[in-house]
């Protein structure tokens, strides 16, 4: 069975709830650091977070395969149902290494190529967005809250890296006077606030490059489109057909933003 009921949700819950554990207690402690590129690096807080998350898979779903962002891919089945557990264990590393907290840990379950469950721990405010891909919800002290898409806020959460070769260059919708008249913007430099976006603390996100089956990204995709946010390209086209990604809280605010992107290329 591709889907088995609640055991799916429940164990995304789990496992990021365990990884979230692991990056709460080395919060703020001196932490090995394992360079990737000048501009991109690890933590022990990464490492051990995604074993702490991969194990707890394994032991649950042994022939289910893991992609993680630190430890890559590894198990699965040939039963055909090709279930793939997508693992970002610290998402927002550089906030978490300079003590900033703005960071979660992301876990989904997806297969053939279709988003099933998810969830989204925040270490520091304890609670966890989640989806069994219908309804979508937050977790606090053990009572779920149903997350409620809101663009009241007026605040729009812009992760301002751009690859060299990006059609979009999010900065330059940021010196837009329309832009600063009708948005608050905002760079946390983490998927959490896609989470935000579904939970009505955002009016929308906005980032750039490929993003199908991103390990940064499913578990966050997922949470808003089970609250009915609006999630498409940079260019309102179905997400993946185009550059990028849009993820608004209601179509009048997704439409602004489609204007406004199309005009600062």
């Amino acid at each position: 069975m591709l889907l088995d009921g609640g055991v799916d949700v429940e164990l995304a819950v789990e496992a990021a709830l365990a990884g979230a554990g692991v990056v709460r207690e080395k919060y703020g402690r001196p932490v090995g650091r394992y360079d990737k590129s000048a501009t991109d690096f690890a933590t022990d807080a990464d490492l051990e977070a995604e074993r702490a998350i991969v194990d707890l898979i394994r032991q649950a779903r042994p022939d289910d395969a893991v992609v993680g962002e630190e430890y890559g891919a590894e198990g699965g089945s040939d039963d055909g149902q090709n279930r793939t557990w997508l693992v970002d264990p610290l998402c927002g590393t550089l906030n978490f290494a300079a003590q900033t907290p703005l960071f979660c840990t992301n876990v989904a379950l997806q297969a053939n190529g279709q988003r099933l469950v998810a969830a989204v721990a925040d270490p520091l405010a304890d609670e966890v967005f989640w989806t069994d891909g219908t309804t979508a919800a937050v977790r606090r002290g053990g009572s779920d809250a149903p997350l409620e898409p809101s663009a009241g806020s007026r605040i729009v959460d812009i992760d301002v890296d751009a690859p060299p070769d990006a059609e979009f260059r999010q900065a330059k919708v940021l010196l837009d006077p329309e832009f600063r008249d009708t948005f608050g913007p905002r760079v946390s430099s983490t998927t959490l606030a896609l989470a935000w976006v579904a939970a009505g603390r955002r009016a929308a996100y906005v980032t750039n490059g490929q993003l199908r089956d991103s390990v940064h990204f499913t578990a966050g995709i997922a949470l808003c489109l089970a609250a009915g946010c609006v999630v498409t390209d940079l260019r309102g086209q179905p997400l993946h057909t185009g550059p990028g990604m849009l993820a608004a809280a209601d179509p009048a605010t997704h439409a602004k933003l489609v204007e406004l992107i199309a005009r600062n290329p």
